[in-house]
């Protein structure tokens, strides 16, 4: 019996560190490679590619309402961020103003499923 939890708790282990893998990437920064979160490949494409932070504060409304407050509003009502940036969904935070976001939507069509999933989880480490 004691065999079998010591096999469970490595295969568990096991597991566990395959997911955190694959939440990682690695990048090279000045000839050197580093790791990257999801959430850190998100806030850079927050930052550089898609120059979300033009429209949206972390914390508080500018041009699109401020990342804290979608986040939770996207929590509350169970929504899905990604598939709104797909235009998949309608939007569900401040509708008046999605004219203006309409416009970003050229640039959110030249992300990747995965970029649109690293945005996601850096807004939720925002959001949390």
């Amino acid at each position: 019996m004691q065999k079998f939890i010591v096999i469970l708790g490595a295969v568990c282990i096991f597991f566990s560190c395959q997911s955190e893998k694959k939440e990682k990437e690695s990048v090279t920064i000045g000839g050197k490679k580093k790791e990257m979160s999801l959430a850190d490949q998100g806030k850079k494409l927050f930052n550089d590619k898609g120059k979300c932070y033009t429209c949206h504060k972390l914390d508080k409304k500018s041009i699109g309402p401020g990342v804290v407050e979608i986040m939770k509003i996207y929590k509350e009502q169970n929504g899905d961020i990604v598939a709104f940036l797909k235009q998949e969904a309608d939007p569900i935070v401040d509708p008046q103003s999605y004219s203006v976001m309409k416009t970003n939507f050229a640039l959110l069509k030249t992300f990747s499923d995965e970029e649109l999933e690293a945005l996601e989880a850096y807004m939720q480490s925002v959001g949390n």
